[in-house]
């Protein structure tokens, strides 16, 4: 079963809501994805929202889209932004990016973030959403997963 942003909002609207505003304060954002040896490799992404729904586009046969099409798993890291202070938190979101490969969906979105083909557009099928903060002297890391309501956990 795959986990959609709407699935994602609809079980957790603030959390989802704090997210997508990390996501919005800055165009780019830190993408890891598993080469062909298993290493890691991160890479600088603009990560968007276009029809209500957070997607991954990428250039033709880029790498991080090669890695993507071998191995689906990925997380995606929001910019924290400039300084130490993580104004809104550190956000990531993680799970299996599903390649779209029919016309009309690749059109639609093609027409929505204004961005002409051919790219590769990845839906997500989220499994993981983290929010960590610092609360007065304590480090906060909020910890959502399909299923199941999001786990608060408090460090001094």
């Amino acid at each position: 079963m795959t986990t959609t942003w709407a699935d994602f909002q609809q079980a957790e609207p603030d959390l989802a809501a704090t997210v997508r505003e990390r996501f919005g304060k800055y165009t780019h954002h830190v993408l890891a994805t598993l080469r062909k040896d298993g290493s890691p490799r991160l890479t600088g992404l603009e990560a968007k929202f276009p029809l209500d729904e957070l997607v991954l586009t990428m250039m033709p046969d880029s790498r991080k889209a090669q890695d993507l099409l071998r191995d689906p798993r990925f997380s995606l890291l929001a910019n924290p932004g400039g300084g130490a202070e993580m104004g809104g938190g550190d956000v990531r979101v993680s799970g299996r990016a599903i390649e779209a490969t029919d016309q009309e969906t690749l059109d639609r979105f093609a027409k929505a973030i204004g961005a002409p083909l051919p790219f590769h557009l990845f839906r997500l099928d989220l499994t993981e959403v983290v929010r960590t903060t610092v609360e007065n002297d304590e480090l906060v890391v909020r910890t959502w997963h399909p299923g199941r309501p999001v786990r608060t956990i408090r460090r001094t």
